[in-house]
Order: C-alpha cells, then sequence, then structure tokens
C-alpha cells in the first residue's frame, strides 16, 4: 500500500529509525502506525541478536552526584566503536541508564534491564538503539553508593572513558578546602589505579602468592633461606606501594604518600577525614 510522507515522518520522529526503514514498517503493517513502531522494535531486538557476540569495548563511563554528596551512581554502557560512543543517540541513551541508576536501588544487572522507562524496558531501549545504530550496546556495569557521615566526590577523565567514585567520611565539618582535596584523591585513583584503600584490605591470598615469588626470586639468586623472609617483606612494602592508595605516593607531590598528604589535612583543619571506599571504571578494565 502506498505509505503517505507524513506518517513516515511522524515514525521516524517517534523512533528515530531511518526513512527507509520507517517506509518499510508501515508497508509491512498496512500502514497501522502502533504496528510499525511495534515492528521496528522487533527488527531492533532482531539486530541486537545478531550482534550479541560482538566485542563491545567502547562506550561512556558515567556519574551521578546528588546536591548534599551523600549520594552517588556510577555506570559504564559500551558500544564497538568510538565513533559511535560520541553520536548523540548513544551519548542520551546512556545519560537515561545513567539518571534510572542514581534514581533507584538496583540490586543487580538483570533488575536495572527490566526497569520501566515511559512504558518500555531498558533492554527495549538498548535494542531500539542498536536498530538504528547498528552496533552491539550492553550496560557492563553500575554501582550505587551511599554515605551517611561525610562525603562522595567523583570524577571523569575528560573523553568520559574513565571514572572515579571517592567516598569520604568524617564526623567534623570540613573547610571549603575539601573539595579541591577531594578531588585530588580521586585523580590519584584516576591516575594510579590503586587495588584497595589499604594494605589491610589486601586479599590474604595475593599476598601470600607475591611472598612465594619474591622468596623464590632471591633463592634463585643464591640467597641464604634465612634472609628469605626479609627480603621478600621489603619486597612487600613496595609492593603494597603501588597498589594501595593510602601508600601510594601523591602524584603531585610525591615526596608525601597520599596517608601522609590525609594526615596532614586533618592536622591543619582539626577533621577526622577518612577514604571509607573508592570506584573506578575504565573502559580498558578487563573485568566487566
Amino acid at each position: 500500500m502506498a505509505v503517505s510522507a507524513e506518517l513516515v515522518k511522524q515514525l521516524r520522529e517517534k523512533t528515530g529509525a531511518g526513512m527507509m526503514d520507517c517506509k518499510k514498517a508501515l508497508e509491512e503493517t498496512g500502514g497501522d502506525f502502533e504496528k510499525a513502531v511495534e515492528y521496528l522494535r522487533k527488527k531492533g531486538a532482531a539486530v541486537a541478536a545478531k550482534r550479541a557476540e560482538r566485542t563491545a569495548n567502547e562506550g561512556l563511563v558515567l556519574t551521578r552526584l546528588s546536591e548534599d554528596g551523600k549520594v552517588a551512581a556510577i555506570v559504564e554502557v559500551n558500544c564497538e566503536t568510538d565513533f559511535v560512543a560520541r553520536s548523540d543517540a548513544f551519548i542520551e541513551l546512556a545519560n537515561k541508564i545513567a539518571d534510572l541508576v542514581f534514581a533507584n536501588d538496583f540490586q543487580n544487572l538483570d533488575e536495572l534491564l527490566n526497569a520501566n522507562v515511559n512504558g518500555l524496558t531498558v533492554t527495549d531501549l538498548i535494542n531500539e538503539a542498536v536498530g538504528k545504530i547498528g552496533e552491539k550496546i550492553q550496560v557492563s556495569r553500575f554501582k550505587k553508593v551511599k554515605v551517611d557521615n561525610g562525603s562522595i566526590v567523583d570524577y571523569i577523565h575528560p573523553g568520559s572513558k574513565l571514572g572515579v567514585l571517592v567516598l569520604f567520611e568524617f564526623t567534623k565539618s570540613v573547610p571549603a578546602e575539601f573539595k579541591a582535596f577531594a578531588r585530588d584523591i580521586a585523580m590519584q585513583v584516576a591516575a594510579m589505579r590503586p587495588m584497595t584503600v589499604s594494605r589491610e584490605q589486601v586479599d590474604k591470598s595475593i599476598i601470600e602468592k607475591e611472598v612465594e615469588i619474591y622468596k623464590t626470586q632471591a633463592r634463585n639468586e643464591g640467597k641464604p633461606e634465612q634472609v628469605l623472609e626479609r627480603i621478600a617483606q621489603g619486597k612487600l612494602d613496595k609492593f603494597f606501594q603501588e597498589i594501595c592508595l593510602l601508600e601510594q605516593p601523591f602524584v603531585k607531590d610525591g615526596s608525601k604518600s597520599v596517608g601522609e598528604l590525609i594526615k596532614s589535612f586533618n592536622d591543619t583543619n582539626s577533621t577526622d577525614i577518612v577514604v571509607k571506599q573508592f570506584i573506578r571504571y575504565h573502559l580498558a578494565d578487563e573485568q566487566k
């Protein structure tokens, strides 16, 4: 049947699909507008299924932070190419998902994907976007955090491929300088990629593995058995300086550690700030 250009235009405005796809959808559904919308949604789902096995390593990392700094969220949404990651359609979708995560308390990815947005699930929205864009799109991970006594700071590295949340706890009032100080800590997490806040949080199995490696190295170098433990512990201290935030050299002043920087800030301002937790999302991370 012949389909009017006006109807095609209306369908395109509603769905964002291409003109020819809209024309075909209306032709296939006898000019029924709602059925044509459904047709395009199914087409998007079909394309998504075809793209499911493809790799989606590009995308965006986004954060959200409440005005009082007590609640924050971080989300990673992926696509296949940087070109699509910079497109308006993908950016809009990623921001919708970030807003949804921030507004709700989803316990897992399935809850997020099945959440309702104006009558559609997040999976529906993703499938529609896949149908328009033609690339695999997925939400890799998200996290929402809160603090009762303290504040959260967020940092997004230019390009939105790396994002950080740092949770600070304190019971005393903090000065205006805290904001810049906290941002420096967030940038430290972004730049130096610590594994934990302190050495006490490092998994014992990791420590045992490192000690065994250091002992084996020293033994292979001909060192006597009685000094192997001392050598291993010395190297372990250096290991902690690499992976523990509080023991890392501060990026803006390598003469002091992050822990020393925090202590100095507390002493100067009569505060009791501690870093409770950090979350770091980077598109290149192996763990998704």
